[in-house]
C-alpha cells in the first residue's frame, strides 16, 4: 500500500510521535466515515493490529493502513499552516472529483 506526505505533515507528525503517550505507537490513518465513491480520512496514534500494514513514507515516518481498506492505499496526508492551521488527507487515486476541503 502507499501512502505520501508534506514536509509540514511530516514535521508535526515527529512533534506527535515524541510525545510521552506517543511511546510504542504509529500514526495511524483510518476512514472516518465512506460516501459512495470517495472515504473521508483522520489520524490516531495506535499500535499495529493483524491486517495492519507498516506502510513506510520518504520522510523517514511510517503510517500504519488496515490493508482490508482499498480506500487507505495511496492517501496523502498534508498539513497547512494557511488559511488556517490543519491536516488535509485526501485519496486522490481513489476520487474522482478531483479533491475538496472540509
Amino acid at each position: 500500500m502507499n501512502c505520501k506526505i508534506n514536509r509540514n505533515a511530516a514535521k508535526v507528525l515527529k512533534k506527535m510521535l515524541s510525545t510521552e503517550e506517543a511511546e510504542g505507537k504509529m500514526i495511524r490513518v483510518y476512514i472516518t466515515h465512506m460516501h459512495g465513491d470517495h472515504a473521508h480520512y483522520d489520524m490516531k496514534l495506535d499500535t499495529p493490529a493483524e491486517y495492519d500494514e507498516i506502510v513506510k513514507t520518504d520522510k523517514d515516518i511510517d503510517i500504519l493502513l488496515d490493508s482490508r481498506e482499498e480506500f487507505l492505499d495511496g492517501v496523502w496526508i498534508k498539513y497547512f499552516y494557511v488559511p488556517e492551521e490543519g491536516f488535509e488527507i485526501t485519496n486522490l487515486s481513489k476520487e474522482p472529483h478531483g479533491h475538496h476541503h472540509h
